[in-house]
């Protein structure tokens, strides 16, 4: 198994949240028309993104096994996490932690 393919593949995880913060920022904009809430820099980068990161995924899969993909895409939830403090200023509570906790637990045991 190759690490840089796992990095590759936890980047683009990253990059998956940055794309769900710049949809969730989109949908907070009140557009002029219903054309322009789906035709909008953000939405069109975000599934750009979602698009190119499904390539990569598809490529890293052919060098990784298929057991770790799971457990690497449970990042994302950590990720959004962060990036929704960071970014969106919304708060951490016990629950979103609980949850996020909850998850990654799932996938650990159920990937072991």
């Amino acid at each position: 198994m190759n690490k840089t393919f796992i990095l590759i593949m936890l980047g683009g995880t990253f990059f998956t949240a940055v794309s769900q913060i710049l949809l969730k920022q989109s949908s907070n904009i009140k557009y002029e028309n219903k054309i322009r809430e789906y035709l909008n820099f953000r939405v069109i980068l975000s599934y750009g993104m979602f698009f190119l990161i499904l390539l990569l995924n598809t490529w890293c899969y052919t060098k990784v096994e298929m057991r770790y993909g799971p457990v690497i895409d449970t990042a994302a939830y950590v990720f959004v996490l962060l990036l929704s403090r960071l970014i969106l200023k919304e708060k951490i509570t016990k629950g979103k932690i609980l949850g996020n906790l909850i998850i990654i637990t799932g996938i650990l045991i159920y990937t072991l």
